[in-house]
């Protein structure tokens, strides 16, 4: 009955029953079991939001956001089935006040879509999280990636939210001015909140001035304890890096294997500096006898553009290079501690994989304390599943037991329901409320983040 209030209401063009859309919107990247929805809706303005979750009101179904598809817990996973929201549909820019430092979109623009267009006013948006990730997505995960140390996660950059509430009411959370101390901080409510508090329509961003110049930076360390202090004293140093990676030993190989590389096979940092030309020639400089001082090996420089944007694909798709064997899945962790707490847990997590036998590495944006493990197994080898994610519930809750979080820039969703109270303790009643006050009747994102 609701499908057909749906069609009627928003036309036939904007719901689909096909089964390709349907097992489109039953997974994201993770490895969480698909569910299909039962239909999925292409709403193109505010309107089409508060018109279907009027229908989702009235007639109590599910409904769950749906960006890119390429989040890494489950949150678009419809595990209740019900209505799949996708805003492919919803992409455009509502407002460009570049004089100002920021932009109004559409929830279902993608990042790399954004910066085609703020690119040639000599600004950028700098959260970078690998994958072409829609806004949209990005805000409701919190989402951060290869800058964050830098300029921070998604809830930095974000102003001002244009959200549609499940009882139909429509909310600004912020304003366009770049600070204010008036009232709760709604913005940071909903971002992070993976779409179960209400649905983004509109998302007023700040921009940033596109650096001058730029160079990259790489060496190796014996041990990753080694590379968790070396970024420890960088960030001591003051001084400001754009981005700081580790990889380890076993995911230079990865890298090596699958992409034709030649990095040497250790454990490493790669570090991109970016401002003024002479200020990071001296930074490169200054970080080089940092480096060495601590026992870095096999320094390289370069300011040579194509060699850079060479480095930061390999580092994204380095997930994609441990599972480019056939007949493997994964299962991957990602948490975040204070700085100071980097060294040991490093060494901790290499060794719970190294201890278990199966393959795996560690790598991450140790610059501001998170870092991830990824682990691939035989699906039908009998307890290689057990034991892979036994080792992300042991590095999860040590995380959390060193003042630290279960996921840095992942989010919840699905797997990571199970340490929110060990995480949070008391508070975690308090967001349980919050989210019986915004959704009585549980029918935003249900099953994610709370169990």
């Amino acid at each position: 009955m609701y499908i057909q209030q749906l069609i009627a209401k928003l036309g036939r063009e904007k719901v689909s029953q096909n089964e390709t859309q349907l097992y489109r919107h039953s997974h994201d990247e993770s490895p969480h079991a698909p569910v299909e929805p039962d239909v999925v809706c292409f709403p193109e303005c505010p309107e089409d939001v508060e018109t279907i979750l009027e229908i989702a009101r009235k007639y109590h179904v599910p409904v769950t956001a749906f960006g890119a598809g390429s989040g890494l817990e489950g949150q678009a996973i419809p595990v209740e089935k019900g209505i799949s929201l996708n805003f492919e549909n919803m992409n455009k820019v509502l407002d460009f006040s570049p004089e100002d430092l920021l932009i109004t979109v559409q929830p279902g623009m993608t990042r790399m879509q954004l910066n085609k267009i703020v690119n040639p006013h000599g600004l950028m948006f700098p959260i970078d999280p690998g994958a072409d990730a829609t806004i949209g997505g990005m805000a409701a995960t919190n989402a951060s990636g290869t800058t964050a140390v830098r300029y921070g996660a998604m809830r930095d950059q974000l102003l001002d939210l244009e959200v549609v509430l499940v009882d139909g009411t429509v909310i600004h959370t912020g304003t366009r001015a770049k600070k204010s101390s008036s009232g709760y901080h709604l913005t940071g409510l909903f971002a992070g909140s993976e779409g179960t508090l209400g649905i983004m329509t509109e998302i007023t961003l700040r921009l940033h001035g596109i650096p001058e110049y730029s160079m990259m930076a790489a060496c190796t360390f014996d041990s990753l304890e080694l590379c968790g202090q070396a970024a420890y004293h960088m960030l001591h140093s003051g001084i400001p890096v754009m981005r700081m990676e580790l990889i380890d030993a076993a995911s230079i190989r990865e890298i090596n294997r699958v992409n034709h590389f030649d990095f040497p096979i250790n454990h490493s940092l790669f570090i991109e500096f970016a401002g003024a030309k002479s200020a990071v020639e001296e930074e490169v400089v200054l970080t080089e006898e940092i480096m060495k001082d601590l026992g870095a090996e096999n320094w390289q420089a370069a300011s040579n553009p194509a060699k850079q944007r060479e480095i930061w694909k390999a580092r994204h798709e380095l997930s994609y290079a441990f599972m480019h064997q056939s007949g493997v899945d994964e299962v991957g962790a990602d948490v975040c501690v204070p700085i100071s707490k980097l060294p040991k847990l490093l060494e901790y997590a290499r060794k719970l994989i190294d201890e278990s036998g199966l393959k795996g590495g560690v790598w991450g944006h140790v610059g501001d304390g998170n870092f991830h493990t990824l682990i691939v197994f035989d699906p039908k080898a009998e307890g290689e599943r057990e034991k892979a994610e036994r080792i992300n519930d042991s590095l999860a809750l040590r995380a959390i037991a060193e003042g630290g979080t279960c996921t840095g820039e992942h989010g919840v969703g699905l797997g990571k329901i199970k340490f929110q109270e060990a995480e949070h303790g008391t508070a975690f009643t308090v967001m349980k409320n919050m989210k019986q006050l915004l959704d009585p009747m549980g029918i935003l994102n249900p099953g994610k983040i709370f169990s």
